[in-house]
């Protein structure tokens, strides 16, 4: 732990951003609305055609059912910060999933994509999944966001089907049980907006990210009836061309992954602000140290940086395995933990940020709290005498 502590504390900032004057905590989960293995039945008909689950807590990843979410939704409802707020969790949504259906009529040849709006593919069922989710919004405890329409490269798989080789055996396998993909078990499958592998390797084309940032806005305002203002790139992979589309539809918050390090917000030049991710919390992943995420949010508040926990759908599910207890429970004592050691703490979501560095307020339960976001430049942090001092970064 200790060795952690001077870690932390001995990184620099990678560049100027902003600081804020009061402790924000801000809860950003991705994947929700994203299918995977269907249930216990389509599980086992994966394990018997001689696909061995069971080794990595992706292969146990489904969906989020009705109650999953309501428990979530009560457990942020019995948190509140300094002006009786609502802790509030940013939900990045992928709202499109395969149509296995039509796709099975086709032999599996093509994708096809069914509009999260208008259901569950083939034989998924979760009964009032979607209506859980816009009462979570509407009691201000979830804020829905834009992760990718399908969170795959769909180059790299038309690539696999055109070759008709082991990979496009192996989709079919998946497709036939309702099984979109396994990410940790295909890696080449990439990530939305860029393709792992040569002679293609790197973002796809500008047009054709607009293109899915165009029918992903679609798909979200079809869903919510809301438009969606911030983002997360499927695997934090997003680049200029991507934060150009977002910005042409109403994107004003990108939410970035973890970059080893504290890292300040910035604004840039399209006017988006960049935030990012402090620490990860993923029960099902791993055993949690809630000693360390409070050094963390710390070494946040200390520096005038937000506190933003990154956290993953596959937690609160429990179709599969019961991840959903033990994570409520780690969460709970985390924010506990924050409430009690930082009375003054703000639970913001992403839209209130944006709020705060360009207005200088944001909306609590009963009224607009001023909250001011200052420059910053780099930081240097060492530690002195077992407490962690932060000095400006000397320029030459």
């Amino acid at each position: 732990m200790l060795q952690f502590a001077r870690n932390l504390f001995h990184r620099r900032a990678e560049t100027s951003g902003l600081a804020f004057s009061r402790p924000l905590v801000v809860l950003q989960s991705d994947d929700w609305g994203r299918v995977g293995v269907r249930d216990k039945e389509g599980y086992e008909r994966l394990r018997s055609s001689g696909l061995r689950l069971g080794e990595h807590p992706y292969d146990l990843y489904t969906l989020e059912t009705a109650t999953d979410v309501s428990s979530l939704s009560s457990l942020l409802e019995s948190h509140h910060d300094s002006t009786g707020r609502r802790a509030c969790l940013m939900m990045n949504f992928c709202p499109a999933n395969l149509d296995f259906k039509k796709m099975r009529q086709q032999g599996f040849t093509k994708l096809e994509l069914l509009p999260l709006s208008d259901g569950l593919p083939g034989s998924w069922s979760r009964p009032g999944l979607i209506e859980s989710y816009r009462a979570g919004i509407e009691q201000g405890v979830f804020y829905p966001a834009v992760h990718g329409l399908t969170h795959f490269c769909a180059d790299a798989i038309e690539n696999a089907l055109s070759e008709n080789e082991r990979r496009a055996e192996f989709l079919r396998l998946l497709w036939a049980e309702e099984t979109p993909f396994i990410y940790w078990r295909m890696p080449w499958i990439g990530y939305e907006y860029w393709h792992p592998e040569k002679p293609q390797a790197g973002f796809v084309s500008a047009e054709r990210q607009r293109n899915l940032i165009r029918r992903t806005y679609e798909l979200f305002l079809a869903l919510f009836a809301i438009t969606p203002t911030s983002a997360c790139a499927p695997g934090y992979r997003s680049n200029s061309d991507t934060h150009r589309a977002w910005a042409e539809f109403g994107i004003r918050v990108a939410q970035n992954g973890t970059v080893g390090g504290l890292k300040a917000p910035h604004i840039d030049e399209m006017g988006i602000l960049h935030l990012y991710r402090t620490l990860d919390f993923e029960p099902s992943q791993k055993e949690l140290d809630i000693e360390k995420y409070l050094q963390i949010a710390a070494g946040c508040f200390s520096r005038g940086l937000p506190l933003i926990i990154s956290t993953h759908s596959i937690n609160f599910h429990s179709s599969l395995k019961d991840f959903r207890t033990p994570s409520l429970a780690a969460l709970d004592a985390l924010l506990t933990a924050l409430e009690s050691k930082y009375p003054a703490l703000l639970y913001v979501n992403d839209n209130d940020v944006y709020a705060i560095v360009t207005q200088g307020t944001f909306g609590s339960r009963d009224e607009q709290i001023a909250v001011s976001a200052t420059h910053r430049e780099p930081t240097l942090c060492v530690v002195r005498g077992g407490r962690s001092v932060a000095d400006p970064v000397r320029r030459s």
